[in-house]
């Protein structure tokens, strides 16, 4: 089972974390089911760019982005070339480290 070493996060991880991800599950509901609270405005239907995560390593092993994931990137806060919708990113075989974004598109948190 891959591990994800999420980065520290001042609001929704501080200490950063290590957690054991299934194969195939969404890295948002991952992150959700650790009681990492990132938000996810649209409730993961691929409609907005608050879930946006950055990937600092194994990003080769994520399935490629949909042109449709890659339009709403294009909106996101602090966009990097190894950026993507944790709502749409699949976990792989390989290990992650991600970290999520200081700031999202959203000017008030969803508290979901």
């Amino acid at each position: 089972m891959p591990q994800i070493v999420i980065l520290p996060h001042p609001q929704l991880c501080p200490d950063g974390a290590v957690i054991d991800a299934p194969t195939g599950k969404s890295l948002c509901d991952v992150l959700l089911d650790s009681e990492i609270e990132i938000e996810h405005a649209c409730e993961k239907s691929c409609a907005c760019t608050t879930c946006h995560v950055i990937i600092r390593e194994g990003f080769a092993s994520l399935e490629d982005a949909t042109e449709a994931e890659e339009d709403l990137l294009d909106k996101a806060w602090g966009l990097e070339p190894v950026s993507r919708l944790s709502c749409q990113a699949l976990v792989g075989e390989e290990d992650l480290v991600v970290e999520i974004p200081k700031y999202t598109i959203n000017h008030a948190r969803e508290n979901h």
